[in-house]
């Protein structure tokens, strides 16, 4: 009878084992996966080995590399600059890094040559940056202030505080014209990128840090420590939420806003969820470390980045 009993049980357990996809295909990177770009039939991978690494991608073959210089640590060591954000805007391809002291710096690659922006002597930790307009850059600061840097007088146009919490992420919005701003109080604040005057706050979902956020045609998703993932839409001002099984550390949402993939457990595989229906479509694993990023390249085709030197490709059937 126990015999029988045992195999009934397992018959269950694997009539509710979860499918995982593996990857379609794998590209090994100079470091850990930070930041994700797409621009041009290419993709732009920031690593924490001073390096970002240019694929092309159609054909996911290594095409180029652009490294900074390593830095010297605390203890007086030689070691590899973490890349921190990656974006590109015409033949200019911004990079933040870590510099001396824990500050950053920012550099432009362009004709083949790095030219350093912002230096570590300015005291910026600024945790994001990204391209407003091929002058300006929008600064995202640990200390939960923003800034927009004029590129060509190597200025600031303006500093808003945000709040007192410490700084995640931010995204940009509607053209860019506006910015979400995620921090440690899971509420999400939406500014103007013109002046840094805020519009409005989202809140009442996250109850805590939320790691990343992204967004597509009015749709805001958020990564959030307290295990939800959170969609808001700010055409009609509904929003709802899904439970993960860990902290979901990664987030992003689709070109058309129709899909969400977010980190789901402590095995690092990511579900991909339909928002219309908010009905799963698949789980997808293979990946060797902890998710740092998430990039739709559109409703079929997504990328999955990780603490590991394995970035991962994948294709919804």
């Amino acid at each position: 009878m126990f015999y029988k009993l045992l195999i009934v049980m397992l018959l269950i357990g694997n009539l509710h084992a979860v499918k995982i996809n593996e990857p379609t295909q794998s590209m090994q990177t100079s470091g850990f996966v930070v930041d994700l770009v797409e621009h041009d039939g290419k993709l732009y991978c920031a690593t924490d080995a001073s390096s970002v690494d240019i694929f092309d991608l159609e054909t996911k073959e290594l095409l180029k590399k652009i490294k900074v210089s390593q830095i010297t640590d605390f203890m007086g060591d030689i070691i590899d600059s973490k890349i921190y954000s990656v974006d590109v805007i015409g033949d200019m391809v911004m990079i933040l890094s870590q510099a001396k002291k824990g500050a950053r710096r920012v550099h432009i690659y362009r004709d083949k040559k790095l030219e350093l922006i912002i230096p570590y002597t300015d005291g910026l930790f600024i945790a994001k940056a990204k391209f407003l307009d091929k002058d300006t850059l929008l600064l995202g600061l640990l200390s939960n202030e923003i800034i927009s840097y004029d590129i060509k007088n190597k200025k600031q146009n303006y500093k808003t505080q945000i709040s007192q919490s410490k700084f995640s992420d931010f995204v940009l919005i509607d053209d860019k014209t506006r910015v979400v701003i995620a921090d440690e109080s899971g509420n999400l604040k939406i500014h103007k990128t013109k002046d840094g005057s805020f519009v409005k706050m989202l809140s009442g979902q996250n109850l805590d840090n939320v790691f990343q956020v992204d967004s597509q045609k009015g749709i805001v998703v958020t990564a959030g420590q307290d295990r939800k993932t959170v969609v808001y839409n700010l055409n009609n001002g509904s929003n709802f939420y899904k439970m993960a099984e860990f902290l979901i550390y990664s987030v992003a949402i689709s070109p058309n806003a129709q899909l969400v993939a977010y980190s789901n457990d402590e095995q690092n595989n990511v579900e991909v969820f339909k928002i219309s229906t908010h009905s799963s479509i698949g789980h997808f694993g293979g990946n060797k470390g902890t998710i740092s990023k998430i990039l739709f390249l559109n409703e079929k085709e997504f990328f999955i980045g990780s603490d590991s030197t394995t970035l991962n490709y994948y294709k919804i059937n």
